[in-house]
């Protein structure tokens, strides 16, 4: 029996249409908000049919020296031109997500997306958190 991680695949983004694609900045302030996007098809277009599309998307942090992910977002991408009839319906729903985040030390973000044909695929993006400057107290 195979390992389920041993089925999650990994590619660059630039030449592999299933491969997320994760925008944060590289470095922020302790509790600062900021916002993360994950996505798809920035370089290569992925199809979003009702044959083949994105279910779903996670976004995750591993915060240094951590052993489990923290859940920062999820979503369900459910419109891709099914319909009840012969017609396909007209609502499409692009793999796009952003999460607004603070964090309190550095670690690793990660994005996992599912194809319905192609399965589970990930990527990876380092974030340096630096220290939330400290106020001196006042007289």
């Amino acid at each position: 029996m195979s390992e389920f991680s041993a089925t999650i695949q990994q590619a660059d983004w630039k030449t592999e249409k299933h491969a997320p694609i994760i925008e944060a900045p590289e470095t922020v302030q302790a509790g600062d908000l900021f916002p993360i996007r994950a996505s798809l098809g920035k370089a290569i277009a992925h199809p979003n049919t009702a044959q083949h599309h994105i279910v779903w998307m996670g976004l995750y942090y591993l915060p240094t020296g951590a052993k489990q992910t923290i859940e920062l977002a999820h979503a369900d991408f459910s419109a891709h031109a099914a319909s009840v009839t012969e017609t396909p319906d007209p609502a499409l729903t692009q793999p796009f997500m952003e999460a607004r985040v603070q964090l309190a030390k550095s670690g690793t973000l990660q994005a996992v997306a599912y194809c319905n044909i192609h399965g589970v695929w990930q990527a990876s993006k380092a974030i340096e958190v630096n220290p939330a400057p400290t106020v001196p107290p006042t007289a």
